[in-house]
């Protein structure tokens, strides 16, 4: 603090997580507060909510140069999981503000919570199963059973093998590495199956080669190799990884 000057203060505020999550953001952004929007946005996005709304009726953008943060998020979010974000209540200066930003291109907007909420509601919610697992080997034969059963239930039967083999090696990943308690998230949208393992470890995961001899397989190496897409998403109490597998 320098000559009496007050730090800038931001505060983000989850109203709800599901189905729409809802996150509430007051104060000043700026370069030093720009960081804690960003992981605020990140963690609303993990939890693979239909829509987030960011409530900014009592935001000021004390300096545009800190709309980068939310720029990189939107960024590393649009492929997985690419979900809409919407802001709702701006005052016409943040409103020009962000909307003259480029990497920010990509929000919609919208007069309230509420009526974004209401429009929100009407949308269709694709089919997701989640699912809490122990670090313990057993969760493989756990996830490839309920990743069977929602192919068969999702008339996508012929997804069945290679997203089993898929969804055994993310939560394998965590088993051997991370050792925390995970999420494994399945879900449906638009032809595509996505599966998400959200564990408690912020150490990035990458791709080893690996041979087939290996104790449980050949990894994130195959996981590369056998989805269309994948990625990591960190967040303040670790990380997501997600994969999007299209059907033939």
């Amino acid at each position: 603090m320098v000559g009496g000057e007050v730090p800038s203060q931001l505060v983000c505020r989850p109203e709800q997580d599901l189905p729409v999550a809802v996150l509430r953001v007051s104060g000043t952004l700026d370069l030093v507060t720009g960081d804690a929007l960003q992981l605020a946005v990140r963690r609303s996005l993990a939890v693979q909510p239909t829509h987030l709304l960011l409530d900014v009726a009592d935001l000021r953008v004390g300096d545009p140069l800190a709309l980068a943060a939310l720029g990189t998020v939107i960024c590393e979010t649009a492929e997985w999981p690419s979900i809409p974000i919407v802001l709702c209540g701006c005052d016409p200066r943040t409103y020009a503000m962000i909307s003259a930003y480029p990497d920010c291109a990509g929000l919609r907007y919208a007069p309230s919570c509420a009526a974004a909420l209401a429009e929100a509601g009407t949308a269709p919610t694709p089919p997701k199963i989640r699912v809490r697992l122990r670090p313990v080997p057993d969760a493989c034969r756990q996830v490839r059973q309920l990743v069977s059963q929602a192919c068969t239930a999702w008339h996508r039967a012929e997804l069945t093998a290679t997203a089993s083999l898929i969804a055994t090696e993310l939560v394998a990943n965590v088993v051997r590495h991370a050792h925390t308690t995970m999420e494994f998230t399945l879900g449906l949208q638009g032809g595509r199956l996505s599966m998400t393992v959200r564990d408690g470890s912020r150490r990035l995961p990458r791709p080893v080669d690996t041979t087939p001899s290996d104790a449980g397989g050949r990894g994130l190496q195959l996981v590369r190799d056998l989805t269309e897409a994948w990625g990591v998403l960190p967040v303040p109490d670790g990380k997501v990884v997600w994969t999007r597998l299209t059907s033939a």
